[in-house]
């Protein structure tokens, strides 16, 4: 039975760990940008070939 106590207490701590961190990189702005994903694949195309021209 003390096991599952420790348990317990260990995955309580791993989860506020998480959430901290979480928050953490909430507040630096890491998802601050949610259009760019959705449409860089969209433009992938258009930077190599520009890439290309630059070298030329």
């Amino acid at each position: 039975m003390e096991v599952i106590y420790i348990t317990i207490g260990i995955s309580v701590i791993v989860a506020v760990l998480f959430f901290i961190a979480f928050i953490r990189s909430v507040k630096s702005g890491q998802y601050e940008d949610t259009y760019t994903p959705s449409v860089r694949m969209l433009f992938d195309d258009e930077l190599v070939t520009e890439e290309k021209k630059e070298t030329k």
